[in-house]
């Protein structure tokens, strides 16, 4: 099995891909548990990555992790259309605070926050709408080579949050992202915290490159999550929350341990 994450930004100088190679031998796995030799190889790491690598990249992996939202809330749609056409009452249904909330955060965005009390960005009102809108277009670029990708990941994309599946994993992600002196620290230590807990993954003498930038160490952790994706060890939606997730993406948070991920 190969896994490709995706640390995707609006600019091609900030997105970063990185691809895991998974054994598939049993006894790997047990030389794995046993802490004798890698199971998982880091076959390839990218920083200022376009488009075609991207969609390339996909065809030749198993599964994808994108770490951006690949929908928008449903209620946006005719919000705005409504505004377009001076249709009030669509427009209407959202005054005040909780009705623009359901504007601003997907399903998934608030399934997120009970689980884990992390508040993903919004897709409509963040920053985060600038990827979104180039996530959609490579979702468009897939779509014409591999078919529609399922926006609830039940297909070869799926959307992960590093920093959900950094703290489920039980490893301390806050404050590593930056550029001065106190992240990378954060970052060092963060990074040899997982090569503790994770020794079975061989980062092929990339630790360096991780240990200096937070981007392609996100591509590394959303590369591992879309493993416990492909392995269907996530929180999946149920009954509630199938439809929503169909149409605005489900972000996939691990619910197996590190340990489980070469099994």
């Amino acid at each position: 099995m190969r896994t490709l994450g995706v640390d995707l930004a609006a600019a091609t100088k900030k997105t970063a891909v990185a691809v895991i190679e998974w054994d598939r031998h049993p006894e790997a796995r047990e030389a794995a548990e046993a802490g004798t030799q890698p199971s998982a190889r880091l076959a390839h790491l990218a920083l200022d990555v376009d488009d075609q690598e991207i969609v390339d990249l996909f065809g030749t992996c198993d599964m994808t992790g994108v770490d951006c939202p690949v929908g928008w809330p449903d209620a946006l749609i005719p919000f705005l259309t409504g505004h377009l056409n001076f249709d009030a009452a669509p427009v209407l249904e959202h005054d005040g605070i909780a009705g623009r909330r359901l504007l601003a955060y997907r399903d998934t965005d608030r399934f997120v926050t009970r689980e884990t009390g992390l508040i993903p960005l919004s897709v409509s009102a963040d920053r985060l709408a600038h990827p979104a809108m180039r996530c959609a277009v490579i979702q468009a670029k897939i779509a014409g080579l591999h078919g529609p990708q399922p926006r609830d990941g039940s297909g070869r994309l799926a959307e992960v949050y590093p920093a959900a599946s950094l703290k489920i994993w039980g490893l301390n992600g806050r404050g590593y992202k930056g550029r001065g002196i106190p992240e990378a620290e954060r970052l060092g230590v963060l990074l040899a915290s997982l090569e503790e807990q994770a020794p079975w993954l061989d980062l092929s003498g990339h630790r360096d490159r991780l240990a200096a930038s937070d981007d392609l160490f996100d591509a590394v952790i959303a590369a591992l999550a879309a493993r416990a994706v492909a392995r269907r060890r996530t929180l999946l939606p149920d009954a509630a929350h199938a439809a929503a997730a169909r149409s605005e993406g489900w972000i996939h948070l691990p619910s197996c341990t590190l340990d489980e991920l070469p099994c």
